[in-house]
Parts: structure tokens; sequence; C-alpha cells
């Protein structure tokens, strides 16, 4: 029931009821409904301040689930980054060292990758530190794995080069080793037809003449023909630096510019130009620069037979030319 509100009127000193004027109610009516609006407005604000709405457990939920997948993510990089940098230190270290090629720059492996404004779009949210950090190690990543792929196709190549190098190398004997034996050295030896010592600049293996005379690597042939006191001579150009004479030859069965596979047969023993009995004498020629054969026999003999080559050849012993 509404309560009577009464007014005392001092001109009739009497208390009369007071009327309610449009203007009164309207004005109750929205002090009350300005006082609830108020209080709602506490209540919501408190509400969202110490508790969370069904809809931002969910999310927080969800953002909590992301960072735990972001985790998983850089525990993989961690691993990933481990096997990218064995790789890389078998490249360095191990490939690169077995073909003689530089390791890749440190400056190279390490190079930019992105200026700073390739992250600005990842900035200005709550968890945008992680985001852009896992992002940066994607990047340097594939970075990395692009430098060590193109390394690796450099290593492929420089793998079929050595194959083919390997292949062109002096690496057996010019003759097959039962039919023939060595008599003089690489070094300072007497001449039996000059009569005095002087630098032997190949190694003399004795032989029945007639008896064939192999290239000892794949090559081209450079020259043939009579060449002074090497009589009759071949030599053969290996490439990569590498050249071969066989000298006091008796037959030539190569002409210049004729393409000559290892164990390809270039002639036969002979006794001609300066030669006292019939032999071969053989050269290695590496950079212009003859060096001992000796050394590029090692497919044709144990390391034991091997040995026995080098002690025989390096006794001062007198030489067959």
């Amino acid at each position: 029931m509404a309560k009577v509100h009464y007014r005392f009127n001092p001109k009739s000193l009497t208390y009369e009821k007071v009327g309610r004027t449009t203007k009164s109610v309207l004005l109750k009516f929205f002090g009350y409904l300005l006082s609830g609006a108020g209080f709602s407005a506490v209540v919501i604000a408190l509400a969202f301040t110490f508790f969370d709405s069904p809809k931002e457990k969910m999310l927080n939920r969800e953002i909590e689930q992301y960072k735990f997948q972001f985790q998983i993510i850089n525990d993989r990089l961690d691993r990933i980054e481990q096997v990218a940098q064995n790789l890389q230190d078998k490249d360095d270290n191990i490939y690169r060292v077995i073909f003689e090629a530089e390791p890749i720059p440190y400056e190279i492996r390490s190079g930019g990758y992105g200026g700073v404004d390739m992250y600005a779009k990842l900035d200005g949210y709550k968890n945008s530190e992680i985001i852009i950090e896992t992002t940066k190690r994607i990047n340097q990543l594939e970075a990395k794995l692009v430098v060590q792929s193109k390394s690796f196709d450099e290593v492929f190549q420089m793998a079929r080069n050595k194959a083919e190098m390997m292949i062109c190398i002096p690496a057996i004997l010019p003759i097959e080793k039962e039919k023939g034996h060595i008599v003089s050295g690489f070094g300072m030896r007497f001449h039996p037809i000059l009569k005095y010592r002087r630098m032997h600049t190949g190694i003399d293996i004795s032989a029945p003449s007639g008896t064939p005379i192999y290239a000892t690597g794949d090559g081209v042939i450079k020259f043939f023909g009579r060449n002074g006191g090497y009589g009759k001579t071949v030599v053969i150009d290996h490439g990569y630096g590498y050249e071969t004479l066989y000298g006091h030859m008796k037959t030539i069965t190569v002409k210049r510019r004729q393409k000559v596979k290892r164990g390809e047969i270039i002639g036969y023993v002979g006794n001609t130009g300066l030669s006292s009995a019939p032999h071969i004498h053989y050269e290695v020629i590496y950079n212009k620069k003859k060096i001992d054969p000796v050394n590029y026999f090692y497919n044709d003999f144990t390391p034991a037979e091997f040995e026995k080559v080098i002690e025989l050849a390096s006794k001062d012993t007198q030489v067959l030319s």
C-alpha cells in the first residue's frame, strides 16, 4: 500500500494531503532507474574484474593450449637445430676436408634473416614475445638449411670431380709387374752411356723387348715420336696437372690427341735412344715438376710389397738410360 504524504499549511494551521504530480512520479522513477543502473554497473565491473565469463574461460583455455603447442614446437626446433649443427660440423670438418675445400664461412652460415619490420605484424599481442621468437628461430633454421643444401650440392660436385680425378691420376705400373722389375729409381744416378752421375727423373723397369706398355691413368696423348735421349716416347696429359712420360719404346700404338684409358696398351718395350738394355723409362710430372713415380704405384701392390718397391727404387744403382 502506497504511503500518504501530508504537508502543513501555516495559513490554515492544518495538515493537507499532498497529491502526486506527473513530474514527481517521473523524477522518482528515473531516480530508481539511475540507482539501479549504477548498482548494476558496479556489480558488472566487479564481476568482470575478479571473475571470468564462460567465454573468457574458454578463450583462456585456448591460449594456454597455444602456449603449450608453442613450447612443443620450440622443443622440436631444439632437436632440429642440433641435427642441422651436426650436418654443418660434418660438412666443414669431414666432407670438405676430404675434398680439400675451405669450410663455409661463418658470415654466410649466420647471415641476415630479414629486417625488424617483418615481425611488426606479430607485435602488440599478449603473447607476442613467444610468437616472434619462434618465428625468428624458424626463419634462421630455414636460412641455415638453404646454405647447407647448397653446400651439399658443391660437395656432390666435388665428389664427382674427385672420382674423375682418381681415374686420371697415374696409379699403376706401366707394365705388368710379373713381366719386369725395377732396376733404378728416382734421384742422382750414374748413367751407363754418358759415364757420369746426373739426376734420374723417372724410374727404369727392365722387361723383354716387345712387352706391352700400358697407360697408367685416363688421359689424352700429348706427344708421340722420337724425343732425343728418350728415344721413341709417348707423353700422356691426364689433366689435373698430371702428365706421364714413357721412353725408349720399340713401337708406339697411339697417336696425338687420342684419348686413352688406364690399362690401355700404348706401345711396347724397346731399347731406343740413350739406352743400354730393353726397358721402359717412366716419369710422372705434376704441375710441370718431375716427381718420384714410385709413390703412384699403390694400385698394383699390397702395403708390404709397396714397402719393398720403395726400398728397391731408393737404392743407388746404375740406370739403364
